[in-house]
């Protein structure tokens, strides 16, 4: 049987596939952001109380409302966006339904979306099922920032919206204030609609501040802010996110998101609650602990010989495979091959092919048991002699 034409520039996902390699090989997977270790003890235990208590039936579409008020909540502290939970707050099923409801919810087919390049690879995907047509911004240098003329470039032609993602999945960029007040200016100018996926936002580095696009100028009026339980709080198997947006684009994807999964996990959306009432000293925790990890995974990339770049954010490093290989690909097989770690090569991440030709990304989301066990693997590893 005929598939969709839609689908024609649309690939299975190698995220998806070096997992399913990695477990033939019994390697270690450091190509999915999946952490390999439980929850806190509190959030399991609510999750298990609000089963038991009943929270077992469809919820309301848009989100229980004891979510939708701690989101609210948690908005207007953290992020510095003021939001009604009852206009502007939609809990959807994970932070990439999140996304595809608003991209669909915002674009018309024949529409241009602006992407930057590396991007997560759900991003194209969803623009491409929606019709639109896709421009690119490279994320350029050993710093990889994206380029002011291009920007300015990109947006002079009036897209109808820019999907941007900080911490950025794969680089580890965080858009720093500069950046985002110089996009929320286009945007505004050009009346683009920014779509931020801001799932890592707890989870930075150095010092570094996450700001949130919606809280420059008037730029609440036109972004869509993306968030979620996955990586914050360690249960990416829960798929629960939200966005949160002015009334209008809030219907637009509500409408969307209803008719694509009805709801989110109701017993989830209950025990996340808890999680959202964490006190400060949770996610200060958090970041470094991941700080830490990336520290351990930066140090045996550099007994390997490894280059790389350094992320301010996020739990990934994008890295670049040895000359001996021809590109990032036979790298990657090479490594689950012969020293059993999975990574991801990155090329399926880029749009330019011939940019992300080399590069590999490493998931440090792991045990610091199971880092020391990629340490020793990697250790096998003679510096340029493969």
């Amino acid at each position: 049987m005929a598939s969709s034409s839609r689908l024609g520039g649309i690939t299975e996902s190698v995220i998806r596939e070096m997992t399913r390699l990695s477990e033939s090989y019994g390697a270690i997977n450091l190509s999915q952001g999946m952490p390999d270790f439980d929850p806190p003890q509190e959030l399991i235990e609510a999750g298990m109380n609000a089963i038991k208590n009943g929270h077992n039936q469809y919820p309301l579409t848009w989100g229980q409302k004891s979510l939708r008020d701690a989101i609210a909540s948690k908005v207007k502290e953290y992020n510095k966006i003021e939001a009604d939970p009852e206009k502007n707050v939609t809990v959807t099923c994970g932070a990439s339904e999140a996304v595809t409801s608003a991209i669909f919810g915002i674009t018309n087919p024949g529409d241009t979306v602006v992407v930057t390049d590396p991007f997560y690879e759900n991003y194209v995907p969803d623009a491409i099922l929606a019709g639109a047509k896709l421009t690119y911004i490279p994320f350029k240098g050993q710093n990889l920032h994206l380029d002011d003329e291009q920007l300015k470039t990109a947006l002079e032609e009036k897209p109808k919206l820019i999907m941007l993602n900080t911490p950025n999945n794969p680089t580890g960029k965080i858009l720093d204030t500069v950046s985002l007040k110089l996009i929320a200016d286009l945007c505004e100018e050009y009346g683009t609609i920014a779509v931020v996926d801001e799932i890592y936002e707890h989870i930075i580095y150095d010092g570094k501040e996450h700001v949130s696009l919606a809280s420059i100028g008037n730029m609440h009026n036109q972004t869509v802010t993306v968030s979620g339980a996955s990586k914050t709080y360690s249960v990416t198997g829960w798929r629960v996110g939200w966005a949160v947006a002015e009334e209008n684009l809030s219907n637009s994807i509500r409408k969307i998101h209803d008719y694509l999964t009805i709801g989110a996990p109701t017993p989830l959306q209950e025990a996340l609650v808890t999680a959202l009432n964490f006190p400060q000293k949770y996610y200060d925790q958090l970041a470094k602990m991941y700080e830490a990890k990336r520290n351990q995974m930066l140090n045996l990339l550099d007994e390997a010989e490894i280059k790389y770049y350094r992320p301010e954010g996020a739990y990934y490093i994008l890295a670049e495979a040895p000359t001996e290989f021809n590109d990032g690909l036979e790298y990657a097989n090479y490594l689950i091959k012969n020293v059993g770690v999975a990574v991801l090569p990155a090329s399926a991440l880029y749009h330019d092919k011939e940019l992300g030709k080399r590069k590999l990304r490493f998931a440090y989301c792991k045990k610091d048991e199971t880092l020391q066990e990629v340490g020793k693997r990697i250790k096998k590893l003679k510096p340029h002699q493969y």
